[in-house]
């Protein structure tokens, strides 16, 4: 139920984001708030996923799937908040992100195709599976971080 609240919400979201990106937020450090909040969101659960990959704490299958669900919902979400008139908003954000949004777009793009596909694997409850896809999503995040992330 939960999975399908946050999934229903993040479609809602993105439909609007995708008809009104900028009239979402009323100021720039509005959209920041968002795009952070969103990133803070999805570490946080991909985290869990992570700790039990790592064998820090026992896999539950069904943490990993709802985990791997929010993940992939939110995926999607903070990419509405990298606005033109946030460049100048002091954040995490190193400058050359701004200089090559469409890297920054394309690994955004790589970044969810991995999520939604540790999200299928956690659907079958198996480990291995997890653990796969785990890396490669992990992956594309540490790519993003040490391209244009302080």
């Amino acid at each position: 139920m939960l999975i399908r609240s946050l999934t229903t919400l993040a479609v809602a979201t993105l439909a609007a984001v995708g008809v009104h990106a900028q009239p979402l937020f009323q100021k720039p450090e509005d959209a920041v708030k968002y795009r952070q909040a969103a990133f803070t969101v999805m570490g946080a659960h991909f985290s869990r996923i992570g700790a039990m990959v790592q064998g820090r704490v026992p896999f539950d299958a069904k943490v990993a799937q709802d985990s791997a669900a929010v993940v992939a919902s939110m995926a999607a979400l903070p990419w509405a908040g990298f606005t033109p008139d946030t460049e100048k908003i002091k954040s995490r954000t190193k400058p050359e992100a701004w200089m090559e949004m469409d890297k920054v777009r394309a690994g955004a793009d790589k970044m969810m195709k991995a999520v939604a596909e540790l999200q299928a694997a956690a659907r079958t409850g198996n480990l291995d599976a997890v653990k796969k896809t785990f890396g490669e999503a992990a992956a594309t995040c540490k790519a993003c971080h040490d391209a244009y992330r302080e």
